[in-house]
């Protein structure tokens, strides 16, 4: 784990003052809990399917108990992880902050699992399933049934809660997010390629709102150079190191 000592002092200034972070997680933070990404989680009798080709609505309608599989099996992947240090801190700084709002692109509820309260999802979740007609969801996020449900409303098929292909951003989610980032005063990205639109585009909202930028990643990013500071390094390790820096009062 990085050391206090390891990370600028200004970093720890800027939050020691700030009222408002955002912070934005991708797929980084949840593999180094053992959930396969969207492109690995293909192995066994999935190893011949091509997961952009399942998460469609034309693969749902095409066949509806196949895609259900897919998303039966990947749950089942995702419910024998457990939420990591970087998911712990986050918890820490959400509690640490006046106002805190945590946006990830992952579908793993992991955030919730870990203690995190505010969070918004921009790509739904897995646990979730909603009808295929009329959009209504279910509430607990709870592992759903192997088999296919139907609508308790209509009685069409139910599907995952997630974003397919092809689909938008549910609405209220992107722009709360969109408010999130051009508001706060300092802004995280934690493990995400800064990459995939339109969750790329929230560090660069609060790059031009004048808000301070950190980027916690092993690799480098698009992101790297517009960064006020990017620090190399998992987010397992760097954010329980950043939280331990505040709660000493480092920076001061």
């Amino acid at each position: 784990m990085p050391a206090v000592e390891q990370f600028p002092i200004e970093i720890i200034a800027h939050l020691k003052s700030c009222r408002s972070v955002t912070v934005l997680t991708g797929a980084g933070i949840s593999a180094e809990s053992g959930v396969p990404t969207f492109r690995e989680a293909q192995s066994g009798l999935w190893a011949r399917f091509d997961p952009m080709q399942l998460a469609t609505p034309q693969a749902f309608h095409k066949d509806p108990q196949l895609v259900w599989d897919w998303y039966t099996w990947r749950r089942e992947l995702i419910s024998a992880s457990k939420p990591n240090p970087g998911h712990l801190a986050l918890v820490l700084l959400e509690a640490y902050f006046q106002e805190f709002n945590l946006v990830t692109q992952n579908v793993d509820g992991m955030h919730q699992l870990a203690g995190s309260k505010q969070v918004v999802e921009l790509h739904g979740n897995i646990f979730r399933t909603r009808c295929s007609r009329i959009g209504c969801t279910t509430t607990e996020q709870t592992l759903p049934s192997a088999s296919l449900p139907l609508c308790p409303e209509c009685g069409s098929y139910m599907r995952p809660d997630v974003v397919w292909f092809g689909e938008s951003l549910p609405a209220e989610a992107l722009q709360e997010s969109i408010q999130a980032a051009s508001s706060c005063d300092v802004f995280i990205s934690v493990g995400t390629s800064s990459l995939i639109e339109p969750a790329a585009s929230l560090p660069f909202i609060a790059l031009q709102a004048r808000a301070n930028v950190l980027e916690i990643n092993p690799q480098v990013t698009p992101l790297t150079q517009e960064a006020h500071f990017s620090m190399r390094g998992k987010a397992g390790e760097v954010l329980p190191a950043l939280a331990a820096a505040l709660m000493r009062g480092e920076g001061k």
